[in-house]
Parts: C-alpha cells; sequence; structure tokens
C-alpha cells in the first residue's frame, strides 16, 4: 500500500501531454491527493519545467518523475 502524501502534477494549458499524464494517474486510483500545478503561473516554474512538463513530484521529498512514465514506474515512484 502506497504511503499517503500529495503528489504535485506540473502542467500547463493546453498541453496534451499533460492531459494524458494527469490521465494516467487518474486511471490508477491513487489514495493520494494529486495537485496539478499551472506553471504558467509563477516565472520560477516556467523557467525550471518550461521544457519538460508534465513532472511528477513527491511533496514529501520533493522527487521528481519525468514524462514519458508508465504505470508501473508511478507505482514504483510513489513506493516508500
Amino acid at each position: 500500500m502506497p504511503l499517503l502524501f500529495t503528489l504535485k502534477l506540473y502542467t500547463t494549458a493546453p498541453c496534451h501531454l499533460c492531459d494524458d499524464a494527469h490521465q494516467l494517474l487518474r486511471q490508477l486510483s491513487l489514495p493520494n491527493t494529486i495537485n496539478l500545478i499551472e506553471i504558467a503561473e509563477d516565472d520560477a516554474l516556467l523557467a525550471r519545467y518550461g521544457t519538460s512538463i508534465p513532472v511528477l513530484q513527491r511533496a514529501d521529498n520533493d522527487q521528481e518523475l519525468y514524462w514519458p512514465f508508465t504505470k508501473d514506474q508511478v507505482l514504483s515512484f510513489i513506493k516508500p
């Protein structure tokens, strides 16, 4: 069972890859809360993630998983 912590999905609109990543996360029915973070609203986030979104981040330890990622990679990523 994965630990319960918040996940952040760095995204922007329109972004079909971000939509794909969000859909994949919804399919997993994770018990974790997933916050969508719009990078266009923050210059620092835009500079950091502008060419690499979507990026999934664990709020408990700030580890990041860059797209493309699979269901199995996400499940491994959220394990303790």
